[in-house]
């Protein structure tokens, strides 16, 4: 059973090797080996191998004749194989010589098309590199020509687009890593470009504000034409219904600008031609600015740049700010630190409205509440100092000039027109302090005497200067004399001078006719009331002013107040305010004249008494003369004298003045010459010096009974001397009784005669005789006759101290 397995085995491989590839074999002969039996498979083996031999031998038996003649025509092939080898390798040679110019072709085609490859290859790649060599070399282009902004954007463009498109090339990589640096030196070089701007602008603010102001100036002067031919054509129309006639003068003035050229600042030169004016922009190059910031913005540090900016322009706000010491000294101080406040503000205005939030208009609002209050304080301090009042005038012009050009780009200005209000009462008390420096010149200057007129044109000329008018005087022939001196006409041409200074202040100032008619007639008011009050006090108060200088004072006093009404006429026509508005302010000048022409009067009467008491200094009477009453004394007869040729010049005075001085000279001269017989010094009078002081009471009674002013009714002026004459009566006529008797009654003769007065006098008298007759009779009795009058004497002088004890009681 075993070997039947076996055999079976055996015939499996043997027909698996015959069926199978000899490349596979090995496996199946392996299982042969590894089995026990392989000697009976060898066997098995060469039994097959023999009858495949059996059968081969069989086949070619069978085919031999087949080989056989296969060969025979083998060999016939043969040569006509050998004659095609070699009509091939004829061929082939040819081919071959033949293909060498082929084949050089296809070399150096082989090579066009692997140049053509590479062409194609590098021109793509510089398709991409070219661009970046391009934006490059751009960009060294444009920072040679410090074109900052554009090299940036270019700089941008070559990082992001440019260079990622080109590959990773070695000249693309140091091109990347110059990129920071050179984005750093933009920076830097834009951040020191507007360090230069920001230093010029600072250098430069004055020619920017002085442009600014100037173009203010103009358009002010244009709109101001604009406004003269509108009420010119108003004008006219007007004349042309009402048939009236009018004319108006148009001052004007200008300045010139003055250029220079710095960074930041363009070369403007001086045209000869004033009246094209550059615009304040036009002077400035503001492309530092602009550059840097969009630099800045496109670096990402725009808060940055910001913050930079608006600190250095505070610093520099802080400097313009700044007054120079000297600047009060002249315009031109004023003139220079508001033209650097305009230039400033002219640079942020622009910077404002031209870049988007580098400042904003809270921040310009800041800038300009710190310099309208450090303006304003140092406007305040420096024209504390001023006391030329055309400098005043000059620099209220300027600050209006100011005002004007701030307002016109927008900023407000009521607190500076508030401050030029405020600036006024200061510029009232520099004119006061002007005008009465001039009104005492004009005093000291006048000689206080008529003005004479020799013909017709010097009258008018006189008449053109001050409104006089006097029909009687206008009769008389020339040569004549007006009634006033030189002084008149020259303070009323100084008071309308005052009126126009005053005026020239509020012009421009936005106020209304009523405003600037009021605050006119009040500095008139302050200029009547006290300053030309005050000199007119001053000139009468001099030691050298005699009595004809006073009385031509009062004359022009009363001229000038006459005058008053035509002032008010003048300040209504020059502020086109009627004279009758409600509430309109008066002027004072008529109180003030008045009070002047008494305070002259006072004088006069004083001056006057002042005379007269010169006069009784030289006074000498003898107290205790024997005899008198022969002719008047002689200082009396020369006060007599003076007293007649000074009324004598009183004619020209209104007649209550000469009555009142005539009167009070008479008053205290009898005033005064009781005084001189009652004089404490004086401790004995005689009948005789009586006699003579009678004989001179009486010239004076003959001097006032002469009527030296007129206007006295009957014997007015004798009633100065009626307590003195009464005095006297009593003494010379011994007419005691009588006094005694009727004392106190309305009916008294000697009801003037005061009883204390009567008892010194009588006491002088008493003390002189008993003198006398205790030298005359040391030794001896009184004589009977003296004795009695001593006796009555003593009575008297009893019963007068009774009757003073009396009243007294």
């Amino acid at each position: 059973m075993a070997s039947v397995e076996i055999a079976a085995e055996h015939e499996r491989i043997l027909r698996e090797i015959e069926s199978t590839d000899t490349n596979c074999i090995g496996p199946t002969l392996r299982s042969v080996y590894d089995g026990q039996e392989h000697g009976l498979f060898m066997v098995k083996l060469d039994g097959r191998i023999r009858n495949h031999d059996r059968d081969i031998e069989k086949m070619c038996n069978h085919h031999f004749q087949g080989f056989v003649d296969s060969i025979t025509e083998l060999l016939k092939v043969r040569g006509e194989a050998q004659k095609l080898k070699s009509q091939v390798t004829e061929t082939n040679q040819r081919l071959q010589d033949d293909g060498k110019g082929l084949l050089t072709c296809m070399d150096e085609l082989r090579l066009c098309r692997l140049q053509q490859r590479n062409i194609a290859t590098s021109i793509d790649k510089f398709t991409h590199c070219l661009p970046v060599l391009e934006m490059y070399n751009k960009l060294q282009e444009q920072m040679t020509q410090k074109r900052y902004y554009p090299a940036l954007r270019t700089l941008e463009q070559l990082e992001q687009t440019c260079l990622p498109r080109a590959g990773k090339y070695r000249f693309c990589s140091i091109m990347s890593d110059n990129i920071p640096r050179l984005r750093t030196l933009i920076r830097d070089t834009a951040m020191s470009q507007l360090k230069d701007f920001l230093e010029s602008i600072r250098k430069h603010s004055e020619k920017i504000g002085e442009t600014a102001m100037k173009q203010a100036q103009v358009q002010r002067s244009l709109d101001s034409a604009v406004s003269l031919q509108q009420r010119a054509a108003v004008g006219r129309r007007l004349r042309k219904e009402a048939g009236l006639g009018a004319g108006t003068d148009i001052d004007g003035q200008g300045s010139s600008p003055m250029s220079e050229q710095d960074s930041g600042v363009l070369d403007v030169e001086d045209e000869e031609d004033e009246d094209e004016v550059p615009g304040a922009q036009e002077l400035v190059d503001f492309s530092p600015v602009y550059r840097c910031l969009h630099i800045y913005t496109v670096l990402g540090s725009r808060e940055q740049f910001e913050n930079y900016y608006r600190n250095q322009r505070r610093k520099q706000a802080r400097l313009v700010l700044q007054p120079h010491s000297n600047m009060h000294e002249s315009l031109e101080g004023y003139r220079r630190y508001f033209n650097q406040i305009v230039g400033f503000f002219v640079v942020e205005d622009h910077i404002l409205h031209t870049t988007q939030g580098l400042v904003n208009r809270a921040y310009v609002e800041e800038l300009w509440e710190l310099a309208l209050s450090k303006t304003i304080a140092a406007l305040r301090t420096h024209s504390s100092y001023c006391t030329d009042p055309d400098l005043v005038l000059d620099l209220k012009n300027l600050i209006v000039l100011l005002a004007d050009t701030l307002q016109g780009y927008g900023f407000p200005v009521s607190q500076l027109f508030d401050m030029m209000f405020e600036m006024r009462e200061q510029y009232g008390e520099i004119l006061l302090k002007k005008w009465s420096l001039t009104f005492r010149q004009v005093l000291d200057q006048d000689n206080f005497s008529p003005i004479p007129v020799a013909t017709e044109e010097e009258y008018r000329q006189f008449t053109s200067q001050f409104p006089f008018q006097d029909p009687e005087l206008d009769k008389l022939p020339f040569p004549k004399k007006l009634p006033f001196s030189e002084f008149v006409p020259q303070v009323y041409s100084q008071l309308k001078e005052f009126i126009y200074a005053c005026l020239k202040y509020y012009e421009d100032l936005h106020l209304s006719s009523t405003e600037i008619d009021d605050v006119i007639r009040k500095s008139t008011n302050l200029l009547l009331t006290r300053t030309l009050s005050n000199c007119l006090q001053y000139a009468m108060k001099k030691k050298n002013v005699g009595l004809a200088e006073l009385v031509q004072v009062i004359i022009n006093t009363t001229q000038l107040e006459a005058s008053c009404v035509y002032l008010e006429e003048f300040i209504s026509n020059i502020t086109n305010v009627p004279p009758d508005t409600a509430n309109a302010t008066k002027l004072y000048g008529t109180s003030t004249f008045k009070d002047a022409r008494h305070a002259a009067e006072e004088e006069i009467y004083t001056n006057l008494n002042a005379k007269i008491d010169q006069f009784l200094q030289l006074a000498d009477y003898d107290w205790t003369a024997a005899q008198g009453g022969g002719a008047p004394s002689d200082y009396l007869s020369d006060l007599i004298a003076f007293l007649c040729s000074t009324f004598s010049v009183f004619t020209h005075l209104p007649g209550k003045v000469a009555q009142t001085a005539c009167m009070s000279a008479c008053k205290h001269l009898s005033t005064s010459l009781l005084q001189l017989l009652l004089e404490t010094d004086v401790r004995q009078v005689s009948m005789g010096a009586l006699q003579q002081f009678n004989t001179d009471v009486k010239e004076c009674e003959r001097f006032a009974r002469a009527g030296p002013v007129p206007g006295f009714q009957g014997d007015t002026l004798l009633l100065a001397f009626s307590d003195l004459r009464q005095l006297l009566d009593l003494f010379t006529q011994w007419d005691w009784s009588s006094y005694l008797a009727d004392y106190g009654r309305p009916t008294c003769k000697y009801l003037r005669v005061n009883p204390h007065t009567a008892l010194a006098l009588l006491e002088k008298i008493s003390r002189l005789m008993k003198d006398t007759s205790r030298k005359n009779n040391m030794f001896a009795q009184f004589r009977k006759n003296e004795r009695d009058k001593q006796k009555l004497i003593d009575t008297v002088v009893k019963q007068l101290r009774n009757l003073i004890s009396a009243h007294q009681t």
